[in-house]
């Protein structure tokens, strides 16, 4: 699949300079299409035969294999979510720490991650880098490890600096176990969680996917307790509410998700090019290079495929003014910033478009 086959498969690139997959992004005709055959199956034929319900079973199947495979991990090891803050949240309240405990997090969080940090009742200590280069992260967030701290609950790439946060070193200097926010790392630049004890996964971010679809990865499911039990965490219950949980990560799985929306996910996953990677990376190094001719970069070369920089006036003001001129970018709510994601559909086209709009 070339360039040109591959925006073909976004119609609203015809339209618009779709720069904002790091919330939510395009969706292509495949996965329209796979979504709306399933409507309209459950249109004509229902949706509450035995032999529906054993038919989604089996996309359940296909789709955990798909997203495992996306993220290099045995299939056993992946439960699905609704998005990555569902997967924090399950970590979170399954983990159990107490008053005595310690999460170090950071200032670069978005709230999927620090809501559920939030009313846990450990005590949470977050390191400040957002305003520091992004070489001194691993310094200042290893500075605030201490004999109390049981978790390391950060993100692979901040959502607001667009920068790479050293997780993979944290992991390794501090043996701690350590909860990965992949909300802006999946999809986007390659992902594998093998060292890791558990990583989210977001659907419909740089996958593509639909509305509330993700995963959560862990590695080892005997340390985490069930604390938020769906229908599909059980083989058996009995009256009283004790159930025989369902093998490894699969206990952890959310609840009902639409078929339609496990299927478009699927049609998604199965049109990725190989070269994806590779291409977003060189989009976002053009964007941040012609933006930083103009514009002072919140973003530091070399990260990955979110690009940020401080807008001239208001921020808001400035990304409905964009939409306007056909360029969807964000604002980051009270930091004055905006921020450009540059997938691998992106063109120099729509950069371009970005800097005129901006103009």
């Amino acid at each position: 699949m070339n360039m040109e086959e591959v925006r073909a498969e976004f119609p609203v690139l015809e339209q618009l300079a779709y720069l904002n997959a790091g919330s939510i992004g395009p969706l292509a005709k495949r996965t329209a299409g796979a979504m709306a055959a399933r409507l309209a199956a459950e249109l004509e034929g229902g949706r509450g035969a035995i032999a529906q319900f054993l038919d989604v079973i089996e996309i359940r199947g296909r789709v955990r294999a798909a997203l495992a495979a996306t993220i290099h991990a045995p299939a056993e090891h992946v439960a699905l979510t609704n998005s990555t803050s569902d997967g924090c949240a399950l970590v979170l309240a399954g983990l159990g720490l107490g008053a005595g405990d310690e999460i170090v997090t950071t200032d670069v969080e978005h709230f999927g991650l620090l809501g559920p940090l939030g009313v846990s009742e450990a005590r949470v200590r977050v390191a400040n880098v957002r305003d520091r280069p992004a070489a001194e992260a691993f310094d200042v967030i290893r500075a605030e490890v201490g004999p109390r701290t049981r978790l390391l609950a950060l993100s692979h790439i901040a959502w607001t600096t667009g920068h790479v946060l050293p997780v993979r070193e944290l992991k390794e200097e501090t043996g701690l176990p350590i909860l990965v926010d992949g909300a802006q790392s999946v999809g986007a630049v390659p992902v594998r969680v093998e060292g890791f004890d558990f990583y989210t996964v977001s659907g419909q971010k740089w996958l593509c996917g639909p509305d509330a679809v993700g995963a959560l990865y862990v590695a080892d499911p005997e340390v985490l307790r069930i604390a938020r039990p769906s229908y599909f965490a059980q083989d058996g219950f009995e009256a009283d509410g004790s159930f025989t949980a369902r093998e490894g990560t699969l206990r952890f799985d959310s609840g009902w998700i639409a078929p339609a929306s496990l299927l478009g996910l699927e049609a998604a996953l199965s049109g990725l090019p190989d070269w994806r990677f590779e291409r977003a990376r060189e989009m976002a190094a053009l964007c941040r290079e012609r933006l930083a001719a103009r514009f002072d970069m919140v973003t530091e070369p070399d990260q990955a495929t979110l690009v940020s920089w401080r807008a001239e006036g208001d921020a808001a003001e400035a990304c409905v003014r964009a939409w306007e001129q056909g360029v969807v970018i964000r604002d980051l709510p009270g930091l004055g910033w905006l921020r450009a994601s540059c997938g691998y559909w992106t063109s120099e086209g729509d950069i371009e478009r970005l800097l005129s709009a901006l103009a």
